[in-house]
């Protein structure tokens, strides 16, 4: 099994970021992995530890319709480049935590992704430099108010609500090329969404390359790599669960805001 690097905090109020166990203790490091962090004495036992999202990055880049069935879904052709915005860092919440359904909005969507984590400071990188940039792979749920986002005529409100990024539950440093992608509801057998991550329309390393044309990508920065077809809403109560082989699964229940 590939090593898993998580974040956690302690039940003092420390965070950490470590190396998972199969036995689920957390060998600490004494800083990100990605700045060389190296393993110290400290073990943390399961009961010592709440894990959070698997990194805190001074930003979200994210790709849209970088499926090519997934554009045709949403009634339009494929991008010619790709088509980016930016999610705030306080839509990040961890594997097991609630996505909060926000009264505004009538749709709330799941989008399952890949999500890169940049491991170095990047800008105006190759493809090739690109791939050496990437320091991880992790999953994420693109979490929409849909109805917003086509009412707003840009993206910010509907894919900005606080929760609407979850992410985790850990980062693996490689994935298999043909990995596939799927998003359950509910514990269902049958995936809403099931595509290979080679579906993409822009690799991965076509997105870090071109994202470093246009900003400076830091350490920790986490870029979410676009959603396949298949995009349907979720409703107060459900479970929505992303999964992708060779890293795991991400799951988050929906429940009201309470503000």
């Amino acid at each position: 099994m590939a090593q898993r690097y998580v974040r956690v905090k302690t039940s003092e109020g420390q965070i950490y970021y470590g190396l998972l166990q199969l036995n689920r203790m957390v060998n600490v490091l004494d800083a990100p992995p990605w700045l060389g962090g190296q393993a110290t004495d400290l073990n943390l036992e399961t009961e010592n530890y709440q894990l959070l999202s698997p990194c805190a990055p001074s930003k979200i880049v994210a790709v849209g319709k970088n499926y090519g069935a997934h554009a045709a879904e949403m009634g339009t052709p494929p991008p010619k480049e790709p088509l980016l915005f930016l999610k705030p860092p306080t839509t990040i919440t961890a594997n097991g935590n609630p996505i909060y359904y926000p009264k505004q909005s009538q749709r709330v969507d799941y989008e399952g992704e890949l999500a890169l984590v940049i491991g170095d400071r990047t800008k105006n990188s190759t493809i090739e430099e690109a791939r050496n940039k990437i320091w991880g792979y992790t999953i994420a749920n693109d979490v929409t108010a849909r109805d917003l986002q086509k009412k707003d005529g840009q993206w910010t409100r509907g894919k900005g609500f606080d929760s609407f990024c979850p992410l985790g539950p850990w980062i693996v440093r490689e994935l298999s090329a043909g990995a596939r992608i799927q998003t359950f509801l509910n514990n269902s057998s049958s995936p809403k969404q099931s595509a290979l991550v080679t579906d993409m329309i822009f690799s991965p390393e076509f997105i870090v390359s071109y994202l470093s044309q246009v900003m400076t990508l830091l350490p920790g920065d986490v870029i979410l790599t676009g959603t396949p077809k298949g995009i349907g809403p979720m409703n107060v109560g459900d479970l929505v669960r992303v999964e992708i082989e060779g890293i795991g699964a991400l799951e988050n229940h929906v429940i009201a805001t309470d503000n």
